[in-house]
């Protein structure tokens, strides 16, 4: 939902909660239905290497990545489904090359549900200008109907993820907050990550790379996915 401020062009979020698991219980009605009664449902994830499949650049695993293992997820628990898992992702893009190809590369897939997954690159930007770019891809989204989720930023081993206030939960807390205030979903694989972080477990295991998750590391992800489908 996208408050009174949002509509005057006020540039701040609402007050509001983050989406809980009903928030796709329209889609799961549908992902329920059998032939010939059911259709097509298009997942699209749109972001930068790791929802494209990068493991150790340049090898792409894209049935390793966590789009598709949500798929293999999803095929378990709906076998009439029909769902397409569409990457529109691409390496190295931040938020705001994202949004400028938002309405040719994403909104042409008709999506059902849309994912976002930017922050780890787009430290390069910074916050405000990667926020603005956000909300210019959840407001075209919402303007279509789109349920949206936000994910927080995957490891980087060059960041200390558990000390506060570092540069991936600065990202974060601005996602958090984004969802929050329209409304919408969010995958905090960042804060899933950190939770195995501060249990014991070595980010090593989890890696392909410094930057770049292994299997183990997509399917931490794709458990947080798959919770607004259950």
């Amino acid at each position: 939902m996208i408050c009174l401020a949002l509509f005057l062009g006020i540039s701040f979020s609402c007050p509001g909660q983050i989406a809980d698991s009903t928030y796709l219980s329209e889609i799961k009605v549908e992902l329920q239905k059998k032939w010939p009664e059911n259709r097509t449902i298009n997942l699209v994830f749109h972001g930068h290497s790791v929802p494209s499949g990068y493991f150790a650049t340049p090898e792409v695993r894209t049935l390793d990545a966590y789009p598709h293992l949500v798929l293999k997820r999803l095929k378990e628990r709906y076998p009439y489904a029909v769902i397409n898992v569409i990457t529109t992702s691409i390496g190295g893009e931040n938020s705001l090359q994202g949004a400028k190809r938002f309405k040719s590369d994403v909104l042409t897939h008709k999506p059902d549900v849309l994912f976002l997954d930017y922050a780890l690159n787009d430290r390069s930007i910074g916050l405000e200008v990667s926020k603005e770019a956000m909300e210019i891809m959840i407001n075209a989204a919402l303007d279509e109907n789109i349920p949206v989720i936000l994910l927080t930023p995957s490891p980087d081993m060059r960041v200390d993820m558990v000390t506060k206030g570092n540069e991936l939960e600065q990202f974060s807390e601005m996602l958090i907050t984004l969802a929050a205030g329209y409304q919408i979903g969010l995958v905090d694989s960042f804060g899933q990550f950190k939770t195995h972080l501060l249990s014991g477990f070595d980010l090593k295991d989890f890696m392909s790379q410094v930057n770049h998750p292994n299997e183990k590391g997509h399917k931490l992800i794709a458990e947080e996915i798959m919770k607004y489908f259950e």
